[in-house]
């Protein structure tokens, strides 16, 4: 093997521009990780370069060329070549045993998409998706020195060639709030959740707002089989709490172990489907989204909550991640450029809700987009233990695009893993170019026409959370119908040649243009997403829009009003919800169409807190005003009705009795909408499903 003898990424682009210069060849450094060996190699030439060779070499070439076989010419044929596998003949079946007739052809069954209905996450610079959008739309590079809350960069400053334990590498992606937390809400003590790691902290606070955002009371998923499968490790935290000094605690170990976030989630919320941490390093969370799609689709669970989390609390990873001359120098993540150096560490969480297409249809849920079809797998014997294999990458992506039964042709866009580094995304290129002319079954691709992009160059590479935050990147794409530019770019890595591949870099910001068939049907937008991890492990998601079916939306007026909810576990926090709503609505441009769909939402979405406050209203404009009425502290605010559980209790107590169900259907029949309201935020347990009995229900959104 050449890393036998010592080649590195360095060594082997000398290498390669030394036989170019001897043998008048073409070879591009990418050839070693598919031909890694020389007898692999050898072959390789043979096949590609015959006449070249014998030009140079006269009859030596001829004289030694080994006879190849038909499994040596296979091994050595480029991944785009059609292979022909022969399969050993199964022993023969008696005759007694022969079905009555013969047995149809097998059609391979399409699996069912999976729905995307829920998404939240932080990432570099943005607490939410919106702002995560907008960076994205306006090319923001989020990249900015490791503040001192995670350590001191200037301390561990120096040349890690001469110097030991030093890194030259000051810049990273980070989030905001990192040790914000609120335990009470989860029932934790503040002394255990101090001594939680962060990656547990935030996967607690962003799987509840992954549920509300799929329109869910956290509560409803109580007792089902629903499925948690995370990408976590250790970020090194109780490392830093035994250099403070922390006593060791009975919680110590719980706080540490990466298993136990999933399960934490698992355990607050009563869920009995599989509870999993996933570790394949930068593959970690798209393995854990293959994982969860495999899981529903044989039935382990009916619904999953997927994701990653990556946090930067301690600086060893990094020091020794600079000493693998893995991290850029300038701090910045120059994805398919002629000046890519290395990629930039970065922070972030993104969460998934997922569920079987029919079931989230069926269940009126709001769906960002389908997953077709997904795959992993490893690169084998590479290189090295860290070199990616563009032969795996290409097998990887031809399988996730068969199982998804997707024509490459219909895929306009794919999410690379682009990490920035000089051999890196060529060779990931390559993979890319093989997938897609092998899955094309020997027909002509058109040129140009599926743009390439990574997220690593806004935020850098988030490790854990890397592949998580390419799908909500693609997303958040097709919401908007527009590609977003990958950064630092202008001139392309000489060693990636996309002439007369169907690929381009969108390195401006530009309308996501559906593709057409034959017939000039418009398709659906599709994607890929790729992650790689470090030591081999490989992962391709292929996305597609969701395009809705209109469904009759419900008309409010004065005479059938809705009524718009909110609760909270404080005061302080009630204001908080009324303060986004009210932002919300304003951003998102809702107008009096929306308003039954945000009341709905909110009604069988949300859980129902000790601190209440409720609307009764027929216009936006008439749920704005007396919401900012409330925020002005304003007295006696007419259809506006507030309560709080502790306080209340009494009183409801002495209103409520055994006819109480009798008494609200009569209340309902009769549009009696106020008074159950005014027992609602005083305590009352109310299903505000039924409201709709037998009417058009609204949608979740």
């Amino acid at each position: 093997e050449l890393s036998e003898f010592g080649f590195d990424s360095i060594t082997l682009t000398t290498f390669a521009n030394t036989l170019n210069g001897q043998y008048g060849l073409a070879l591009t450094p990418t050839i070693f990780f598919e031909y890694p060996t020389l007898a692999g190699l050898s072959e390789h030439l043979l096949h590609e370069y015959r006449t070249v060779l014998a030009k140079q070499l006269g009859d030596t070439v001829r004289a030694t060329a080994p006879e190849l076989s038909d499994a040596s010419v296979s091994a050595a044929l480029p991944m785009g070549r059609s292979q022909r596998v022969r399969f050993p003949q199964a022993p023969a079946v008696p005759p007694e045993r022969h079905a009555a007739a013969p047995a149809a052809a097998a059609v391979p069954v399409k699996p069912e998409p999976i729905a995307i209905i829920g998404v939240s996450g932080a990432f570099p610079q943005a607490e939410d998706l919106e702002d995560f959008w907008a960076n994205l739309a306006s090319g923001r590079d989020c990249i900015g020195e490791i503040p001192g809350s995670r350590w001191d960069w200037s301390r561990l400053y120096g040349d890690p060639a001469k110097e030991v334990n030093k890194t030259n590498i000051r810049h990273a992606g980070v989030i905001d709030g990192i040790a914000e937390f609120d335990p009470l809400f989860f029932g934790i003590s503040p002394r255990e959740a101090a001594a939680m790691d962060p990656q547990q902290r935030l996967l607690m606070t962003y799987v509840w707002r992954v549920i509300e955002d799929a329109g869910y009371a956290p509560a409803q998923l109580s007792g089902t089989d629903t499925g948690i499968f995370v990408g976590t490790a250790g970020s090194g935290y109780s490392g830093l709490l035994a250099q403070a000094g922390e006593p060791i605690e009975g919680y110590s170990s719980t706080g540490a172990l990466s298993s136990i976030g999933p399960n934490r989630v698992s355990f607050l919320l009563n869920l009995h489907g599989p509870s999993e941490p996933i570790e394949t390093a930068c593959s970690s969370s798209l393995v854990a989204v293959h994982r969860a799609v495999q899981a529903m689709r044989t039935g382990q669970c009916g619904q999953a909550i997927v994701g990653g989390v990556n946090t930067l609390v301690s600086p060893e990873a990094h020091v020794s991640f600079t000493k693998a001359g893995m991290l850029s120098p300038d701090g910045r993540c120059k994805t398919f450029s002629k000046e890519a150096n290395g990629y930039v560490r970065g922070e972030g969480v993104g969460m998934l809700m997922l569920k079987p297409l029919s079931k989230a249809q069926a269940d009126g849920d709001h769906i960002y987009g389908l997953i077709l079809g997904s795959a992993e797998n490893h690169g084998g014997r590479a290189n090295s233990l860290t070199a990616p294999n563009p032969k795996a990458q290409a097998a990887l992506i031809r399988s996730a695009f068969e199982q998804a039964q997707v024509d490459p042709r219909s895929v306009s866009y794919i999410e690379a893993h682009g990490t920035g580094t000089p051999l890196g995304d060529p060779i990931e290129i390559q993979g890319l170019k093989s997938a897609f002319q092998a899955a094309a079954q020997g027909e002509a691709l058109p040129t140009g026409y599926c743009g390439l992009g990574s997220v690593k160059t806004n935020i850098g590479h988030l490790e854990l959370a890397a592949g998580v935050a390419g799908i909500v990147k693609v997303l958040l794409q097709f919401k908007h119908r527009t590609l977003v530019p990958s950064l630092h770019a202008k001139e392309i890595n000489p060693y990636i040649d996309l002439s007369g591949s169907p690929f381009y870099v969108v390195q401006e910001s530009r309308e996501w243009v559906a593709l057409r068939d034959d017939a000039g049907r418009e398709l659906p937008r599709r994607a890929g997403v790729s992650s790689f991890g470090i030591g081999g492990v490989n992962a391709h998601v292929v996305l597609q829009e969701y395009r809705s079916d209109d469904r009759a939306r419900v008309v409010v007026t004065p005479q059938r009003p809705v009524v718009v909810v909110l609760s909270a576990k404080q005061e302080v926090r009630l204001r908080e919800a009324v303060q986004r709503l009210l932002a919300h609505v304003e951003r998102q441009g809702c107008t009096d169409e929306d308003l039954a769909d945000i009341a709905y939402t909110l009604q069988v979405g949300r859980e129902a807190m000790e601190v209440r406050l409720a609307c009764v209203v027929s216009t936006l404009e008439e749920l704005k005003a007396k919401l900012a009425q409330y925020l002005a502290e304003a007295k006696d605010i007419d259809g506006l009705y507030r309560g709080e559980i502790k306080r209340d209790k009494e009183t409801l107590a002495l209103l409520v009795d055994e006819d109480m169900d009798r008494t609200i259907d009569a209340w309902l029949s009769k549009g009696k909408l106020r008074k159950l309201v005014e027992l609602w935020v005083r305590g009352l347990a109310f299903d505000w499903a039924r409201l709709y009995d037998g009417e058009v229900t609204p949608r979740r959104i």
